[in-house]
């Protein structure tokens, strides 16, 4: 007599299988970056609009040439899609096309592909094409224009040629973080909620921000400790410091409003990749991001210092890990 199959079939705990997949997980955080990209192009014009397609196809084009396995199947995860668009949601309106590109194939190879590939990459893709362009292209990062000018305005410095100085347009603005240093005017909080500033694409309106965060937060693509313990660390840390000299320091909440505070709270730091994954280790790296925002922002060469925070912290991770693991119950503690 013949079995066709056997009759007790053992497996290994858990039974039960979780529907959230990197693809689907990916998916939301791309559908939740639509009203960034949206508020972008209602401030900055098509530019925008052609910038994050730039970076976008950066990094798509490198994730396919140089990805593992059969050429293009790593992109079926959309995390090349999402790096391009968060990249270029960092950048300024006026950078020229072909630096964005760049900075997208920059941020797939060295910041993913370089690692082995998602879920082994140490510090976030994005930033790392950001941080590339920043040392490498520092004045057209620094290179800020007001918003307005009419949907279908094109920057002169937008389709510049590779390695060409770009044209300098004629009308810049200082985004609210440099108008403070230089000029000691502080903006007021209404702009910066609506985003009627000068900045990167994607750091101009807390309120979009804000309803993207809650949204992603509420799907429960991200673990909420990071952005409170990043968001309550810089309105502890400023709210001391403006306490103690009003007239030197900024107020809690144009330090939370402006820059790329709230941008990189929500879909930087929170990358489940490179951020811790226990729950002390995401308070610790919520909290060393915030104090080092303040810190940068307040006593660094440079306004703006979200990038460099999560940078560092991306770093440290697998200390904070190492450090923050729960208790195993059962086992006596190693004298």
């Amino acid at each position: 007599m013949s079995s066709h199959g056997p009759r007790l079939l053992l497996q290994a705990a858990p039974f039960l299988h979780g529907t959230l997949t990197t693809p689907k997980l990916m998916r939301e955080v791309v559908l939740a970056t639509v009203p960034v990209i949206a508020a972008a192009a209602w401030f900055f014009g098509i530019t925008a609009l052609l910038v994050v397609a730039a970076t976008t196809a950066g990094a798509v084009a490198t994730e396919r040439w140089l990805g593992r396995g059969a050429r293009g199947a790593s992109l079926r995860d959309n995390s090349a899609l999402l790096t391009g668009i968060l990249l270029a949601l960092t950048l300024p309106p006026s950078i020229p096309l072909w630096m964005a590109f760049l900075g997208g194939a920059f941020g797939i190879a060295a910041g993913k592909l370089a690692f082995g590939g998602l879920g082994h990459n140490l510090f976030n893709p994005a930033l790392v094409g950001r941080a590339f362009l920043q040392a490498a292209f520092p004045t057209a990062l620094t290179t800020w224009i007001p918003p307005g000018g009419g949907f279908f305005a094109l920057h002169a410095s937008t389709f510049a040629w590779p390695m060409m100085r770009a044209p300098v347009d004629g009308i810049t603005g200082p985004t609210p973080l440099s108008r403070l240093e230089f000029e000691h005017v502080a903006t007021e909080f209404a702009p910066l909620l609506i985003g009627d500033v000068a900045g990167s694409l994607g750091e101009t309106s807390a309120v979009v921000l804000l309803l993207c965060g809650l949204w992603l937060g509420l799907r429960r693509a991200f673990d909420w400790r990071i952005p409170v313990a990043v968001l309550g660390s810089v309105l502890v840390c400023s709210t001391a410091l403006w306490a103690i000299d009003p007239a030197r320091y900024a107020t809690p909440w144009f330090t939370l409003a402006s820059g790329g505070l709230l941008f990189g709270t929500v879909f930087m730091a929170t990358d489940p990749v490179s951020s811790p994954v226990t729950p002390r280790g995401a308070w610790s790296f919520g909290v060393g991001i915030g104090v080092l925002v303040v810190l940068i922002r307040t006593w660094g060469g440079l306004q703006e210092g979200v990038m460099y925070a999560i940078l560092l912290m991306n770093a440290a991770t697998p200390l904070i890990e190492r450090v923050a693991q729960p208790r195993a119950f059962g086992r006596r503690k190693t004298a």
